[in-house]
């Protein structure tokens, strides 16, 4: 009995997390009231970190250098860092220019950091951020100008895999970009929150680091590091859907295994970061954005507590002796779970307008996709990922091909 009433109180508790992110994105069905367009005005930097990915980093350039705003209102720059390919080369043929970083890079906070500290003292209002592997939609800085004169000072774009039908895997994180975008950074849109920065497709205005040093972010998670620091600060991050940038997606489950440990683990580690300067805000007039971010920094550990209850209930019911009857009902449980999670990549890839009938493997998948999570934020707990291990990019699309598909 005792187990069982420590099980109900803890599960409760956790819970509880779970109840704010599922309010938040009730509001997902409002969409929100786009920026008005502006002439252009603001003088761009775009920032693009670059290790190995010769292959891939020409494609995003052209797509830059093709951006139906002012040429003269933005530079290129590709930071090659510890790169054993052709990288720096094909940036230059692609028209870019070239940031060398002078001192170790261990991950891609290392490298805007040191690429800040040499744009700062030029004439650039805002730095966007991009990773190689991306192509930009022809609008992207054309939007986040509107933003930027309409009073935002950090900004994120919408964010649409490049690649969803090369294996289930790209075309389940199609529809995860979907599901962060409409019930994260869409609902807290509405709600005067921030959107949820991931590491690509986001610009920050000249005065927001210049007040904060420069880029010193220190985790492999330098998004949820810097939105966190964002949060503390009382700097809301505004979502501009009408900006979006084209990721390329994993083909391979390992290799998205990979990359997802690193982010579980870069977030475990931003929150031991910045959780302390979070707790600060709370007292403060932006106490609303410094708890959503806690509770995002804090997700991953409240998951892997989530295990618990269920151990705690499995345990009493072995001491009572119906184990073998509980047992008996995990196979409906799971059949429903996998039902329902199967629906909802449905309604994603519904939301996403994605009509490739290869998606139907995806959402099928969807499922295993997110379940996969779990294990990773476990692993991460026990044995953190500290170090960013490469990724190999290869998929070249061109911008005008994912246009034709919308």
């Amino acid at each position: 009995m005792v187990l069982y009433q420590i099980a109900l109180v803890l599960g409760a508790l956790l819970k509880s997390v779970s109840v704010w992110f599922f309010v938040t994105a009730l509001l997902f069905w409002k969409k929100p009231k786009p920026y008005a367009r502006r002439a252009p005005e603001t003088r761009f930097a775009c920032l693009i970190p670059a290790r190995n990915e010769a292959a891939v980093v020409g494609a995003l350039v052209r797509s830059l250098r093709e951006q139906r705003y002012p040429r003269a209102l933005f530079d290129i720059y590709v930071i090659p860092n510890n790169c054993t390919d052709d990288t720096e080369n094909a940036a230059l043929a692609a028209g870019a220019k070239i940031l060398h970083c002078s001192g170790p890079v261990r991950c891609k906070g290392d490298a805007l950091h040191q690429a800040v500290e040499q744009l700062l003292p030029m004439d650039y209002d805002a730095f966007c951020v991009f990773d190689a592997d991306n192509v930009a939609h022809p609008e992207f800085l054309a939007r986040m100008n509107d933003a930027f004169c309409a009073g935002a000072r950090v900004a994120k774009a919408a964010l649409r895999a490049k690649n969803p039908g090369d294996s289930w895997v790209a075309g389940c994180y199609a529809l995860y970009f979907t599901l962060n975008d409409t019930f994260f950074s869409r609902s807290r849109a509405n709600l005067g929150l921030s959107a949820k920065l991931v590491g690509t497709g986001f610009a920050v205005r000249r005065e927001v680091l210049a007040e904060m040093g420069g880029w010193n972010t220190v985790t492999i998670a330098e998004d949820a590091e810097f939105s966190a620091m964002c949060a503390a600060r009382g700097e809301r991050i505004c979502w501009v859907p009408e900006a979006v940038t084209y990721d390329e997606a994993p083909r391979s489950f390992r290799v998205s295994l990979t990359q997802r440990r690193r982010w579980c683990s870069g977030i475990m580690s931003a929150a031991e970061a910045q959780l302390p300067a979070l707790a600060r805000a709370l007292p403060g007039t932006n106490r609303a954005r410094a708890l959503d971010a806690i509770l995002f920094l804090c997700l991953p550990f409240v998951q892997v507590l989530g295990v618990l209850p269920g151990l705690l209930l499995a345990a009493d019911a072995a001491l009572r002796g119906t184990l073998g009857a509980c047992l008996s009902l995990l196979p409906l449980i799971l059949a429903g779970g996998w039902a329902a999670m199967a629906l909802a990549g449905a309604a994603l890839a519904v939301i996403a307008a994605y009509h490739d009938w290869r998606m139907v493997r995806c959402v099928l998948l969807f499922p295993l996709f997110m379940a996969s999570w779990l294990p990773l934020q476990v692993v991460s707990l026990l044995r953190r990922t500290t170090s960013w291990k490469e990724i190999r990019h290869s998929r070249v699309v061109a911008v005008q091909e994912l246009l034709k598909l919308q």
